[in-house]
């Protein structure tokens, strides 16, 4: 056998192996927990074990043959039922499931296997063999006979045989007449009839990671000269070149997503390790867990995946051994012993949402604050002025830790922040909540894919940079005559009023050096996050919205830290994507070093005693500008003037169902009524008032806002409640008590 046979025949095994060892890993945890049919689990983990077993030996390495073997009897008699399952018996197959592992890393890394290196582990899985048989001849475990009953024929014929129980060589098969054996394969083999498909093997093949990437390189390629001509169409529209290029199109995109699916895993590639580690992690910190997955099938990228690994186990490994209480403070909070920790992954609005939960006893903000003041990280004065999701996540930062002592599981200072980095590193974020004696959620946001991602163009300043739509919120257009959308000053920071919350604004051309002009009147603001905070970047204008192929950048400009990449645009030239977390540490815009903190910025622009927060729906009756309490509005719908239909003095509308009394606002407000065509549309807010799903007719909305504001009252207006400025704009706030006196209505119990 050459060389290059015999590396590719042992890369086979390595891969194989590995594969099948982490669902032996799965099997025994199911079959600990006793999920499902247990002779189930122990035929397909035999298998496994098996499998590795005989192909280890086919090409000579007897060290993991042997370390398989004394597995594989042990199998043996739980499969029998010469022995039972119990904690012992799984702990051991998990270690020899461990110990195949290593030495198949090290066979990849071309070291010889030893099985010296594992010579207690075949002792102790020998032992579980020799204790487990020695109970059944007593009728202890699962049979549970008297003592002295006569030992069940599966055991006393592999008692007798050996059959490489307790033997070093196995001995030779009994003689099964022929037609036996044609009869069981008949009944018991797992080749596939032709009934059953194509076997796995002919339906699948396998094919190098890095063949996969050089495809998709070219894809990434592919989709330039598609971005290229189809400008040059748009600009030349020459007819005859319409249909090929439409044509190019559509092809070139079924080729992307194509190619793009081959690059995709499911989640559970990476999930599938944890119920092994919250195993071994709650037993060694003296807890009981429970582990529940949801969404295992949720797809992503092969690079997403690699980078999310390591912080998801980390998080993991924190939920335990901060977040979850050991049984006795369960049980002293009035929980049930046994804690769970709960992984979720689902897809939202083009991205992948992989959520991890608990129901421990929470994080105290009082206990963080005091840790990172104790480790220096903020004062005592920053301290007072944080809220508590800022003080929640400090956790974020370099060096903070919890801990009391430093073990092998936590306390070094090292983790949380190096988690929110990776995510960051691959356009994602990390949102964290938690409620004090309740649990803690953290929530991590990431694209689906790495290579081609859909961005928003802009242009400042002359040149044109490309955002992440994975970052982006929503597009504002600044309007000096309109005061809701002018910038204001605050501690010479500019602010952005948006729906009554102060947006900081970032402005890109100082931000990186391209010019020191103030902010143009009517530039636009893109809404963005990142770190969990929202600001504006302010740019001349936007371009279009395009899926670009994402380059990686010379070193030099990577150094600068606002640029994720490169990209080449439909007309050849050169745009840099935005890091948008860089971007927001260079203005200073983090969670951690703010210029502009929300709080003080509110105390600073002199909010009126008396006030009080309101969310409010802004809308125009005539000449009029209103506002609803926005927690009594259920819907706001369009309906045509014609389905308007009477029931006695009253105006009524067939609604889901039911019939909804409907109340003109411009008649509360003695606004004359102006004539309808039957085709018009008409603006309804439903509301309920007085225990009836009321629709209110307006003329149209303006907007929402959610701030403090003084309501005025002066007088006794009909239906208006009192006056007040919300978003630099005045309105009367309806009174829907006394609306409901204006039409009539009856006060439900």
């Amino acid at each position: 056998m050459n060389d290059d046979m015999q590396k590719q025949l042992i890369q086979d095994l390595v891969i194989e192996s590995l594969e099948g060892l982490d669902s032996f890993d799965a099997e025994m945890l199911a079959l600990e927990e006793k999920e499902g049919n247990t002779q189930e689990h122990l035929r397909l983990a035999f298998r496994m074990i098996h499998t590795v077993k005989g192909s280890s030996g086919c090409l000579g390495f007897e060290s993991i043959e042997k370390v398989a073997h004394a597995g594989e009897n042990l199998l043996s008699l739980l499969r029998d039922e010469v022995i039972t399952v119990d904690h012992a018996v799984i702990s051991g197959l998990l270690q020899c499931s461990d110990a195949l592992r290593e030495m198949m890393h090290g066979l990849e890394a071309g070291s010889s296997p030893d099985a010296s290196r594992h010579a207690d582990l075949i002792q102790l899985l020998d032992g579980l063999q020799k204790a487990g048989m020695s109970q059944a001849e007593q009728g202890f475990g699962f049979f549970d006979g008297a003592p002295g009953a006569p030992m069940p024929a599966a055991a006393a014929g592999l008692a007798q045989t050996g059959w490489g129980l307790f033997e070093d060589e196995p001995a030779p098969a009994p003689i099964v007449p022929e037609e036996v054996l044609i009869e069981e394969v008949a009944l018991k083999s797992d080749v596939p009839s032709a009934s059953q498909g194509p076997r796995a093997s002919e339906s699948a093949i396998r094919v190098e990671v890095a063949q996969i990437d050089r495809l998709m390189n070219l894809v990434g390629e592919l989709v330039l000269a598609r971005n290229q001509i189809l400008q040059l169409a748009g600009d030349k529209a020459d007819p005859a070149l319409l249909g090929p290029i439409q044509r190019v199109n559509l092809i070139t995109t079924e080729l992307q997503a194509s190619v793009m699916k081959t690059r995709m895993q499911t989640v559970q590639t990476v999930w599938s390790k944890f119920p092994r580690l919250v195993r071994d992690l709650s037993q060694e910190l003296g807890k009981k867990v429970v582990l529940t997955m949801e969404g295992q099938e949720t797809e992503l990228d092969r690079t997403v995946i690699e980078a999310i690994k390591d912080p998801l186990t980390h998080i993991v490994r924190n939920s335990i051994d901060h977040g979850l209480e050991d049984p006795a403070g369960r049980r002293d909070s009035g929980k049930n012993e046994t804690g769970t920790l709960c992984l979720r992954a689902f897809h939202e609005g083009g991205q992948v949402v992989l959520q991890i939960s608990d129901d421990g006893r929470g994080i105290d903000p009082a206990r963080i604050s005091k840790k990172a003041i104790e480790r220096g990280l903020i004062t005592k004065e920053d301290a007072a002025r944080l809220s508590e999701r800022e003080i929640l996540n400090l956790i974020f930062l370099a060096g903070f830790s919890t801990a009391e002592k430093v073990t092998n599981v936590s306390g070094r200072g090292v983790g949380m922040d190096v988690v929110r980095s990776n995510v960051e590193k691959i356009g994602g974020t990390v949102e964290l909540t938690s409620i004090v004696g309740a649990g803690t959620t953290m929530q991590i946001r990431i694209p689906l894919t790495l290579a081609i991602v859909p961005a928003l163009l802009v242009s400042c300043c002359g040149a044109r940079f490309a955002i992440p739509q994975a970052s982006l919120l929503e597009l504002v257009r600044l309007d000096p005559t309109n005061p809701a959308r002018s910038i204001e000053w605050v501690d010479q920071a500019p602010v952005l009023r948006l729906r009554g919350k102060l947006l900081a604004l970032l402005d890109l051309g100082p931000a990186l050096g391209l010019s020191s002009q103030p902010i143009a009147e009517e530039a636009f603001v893109v809404v963005v996050e990142a770190s969990g905070r929202k600001f504006g970047v302010v740019v001349d204008a936007v371009l279009d919205s395009e899926e670009i192929v994402v380059k990686p950048l010379h070193i030099v400009l990577k150094a600068l830290g606002v640029f994720a990449g490169a990209t080449i645009l439909g007309d050849g030239q050169v745009a840099l994507i935005l890091d948008i977390s860089g971007l927001a540490r260079r203005g200073g815009l983090n969670a951690e070093n703010k210029t502009l903190d929300q709080d003080r910025v509110d105390q600073n622009l002199l909010v009126p005693d008396g006030s009080e927060h309101l969310r409010l729906l802004m809308a125009r009756v005539a000449q009029n500008r209103v506002a609803f309490p926005l927690e009594e509005v259920t819907r706001i719908e369009e309906i045509p003037a014609s389905s308007i239909e009477r029931s006695g003095p009253r105006e009524v509308l067939q609604y889901r169902g039911r019939i909804m009394p409907l109340v003109r606002i411009g008649d509360c407000l003695g606004e004359p009524r102006l004539a309808a065509a039957a085709d018009d549309l008409l603006r309804v807010v439903v509301c309920q008032m007085r225990g009836t799903q009321t629709g209110l007719i307006i003329d149209s909305i303006e907007d929402i806002f959610e701030e403090r504001v003084l309501v005025e009252r002066f007088g006794n207006e009909r239906c208006i409640a009192g006056s007040l400025v919300a978003g630099g704009l005045v309105a009367d706030l309806l009174d829907l008590e006394r609306i409901a006196d204006f039409a009539g209505m009856v006060r439900k119990n």
